[in-house]
């Protein structure tokens, strides 16, 4: 799935968080954010390969590992690598000679200046550590600025992001119910 970097993210219109440490608490709110797309490359489109700056991937990746937002069914494989993984290959588990998945379902959120907050998928990290993508120098200073483990200021610790609206509440899985457009 291919969107130009710095363009409006339209994928889906709320956000839907899930706690990473247990995958049973999620929230669901409309953002007052504008989320803008970054590192959603395609084989088929230009991107920019070059050394990242020190310390970037170790912070993308710790991100990465903290925030799982808008997962979706199915998963999304990167074209880049140049075959596809067999069929007996888990896809959550990175290739022979590889630091990170190359397929995976959710995205995540890394705050910039001005309300603005940078919407990749969780493959931006594959493409960085074994693609040597090089995302825009404005996407690599919010990623050095934020630390995905500080304490926040919300009422949902779990969720590692500073602008979770205060009506949003944490729910557990089981409070699903036919109502709720999951």
């Amino acid at each position: 799935m291919y969107y130009d970097d710095f363009t409006p993210y339209e994928y889906t219109h709320d956000e839907v968080w899930c706690d990473p440490s247990t995958g049973m608490h999620f929230l669901r709110y409309e953002p007052t954010y504008q989320r803008l797309n970054i590192g959603w490359l395609q084989a088929d489109q230009p991107w920019t390969a070059a050394p990242a700056p020190e310390g970037f991937a170790s912070r993308l990746l710790a991100i990465i590992d903290a925030q799982d937002v808008n997962g979706m069914m199915g998963h999304h494989r990167c074209d880049l690598c140049p075959t596809p993984l067999p069929l007996s290959h888990p896809w959550y588990e990175p290739r022979p000679g590889h630091q990170r998945a190359s397929a995976d379902t959710s995205e995540i959120r890394v705050p910039a200046n001005d309300n603005i907050a940078y919407a990749a998928p969780h493959l931006v990290g594959h493409y960085v550590t074994d693609h040597g993508y090089l995302p825009p120098q404005p996407f690599i200073d919010a990623v050095l600025a934020f630390d995905p483990h500080s304490s926040w200021p919300t009422h949902c610790p779990q969720i590692r992001f500073p602008w979770i609206p205060s009506q949003a509440r944490l729910r557990f899985i089981s409070d699903i119910t036919d109502e709720d457009d999951f």
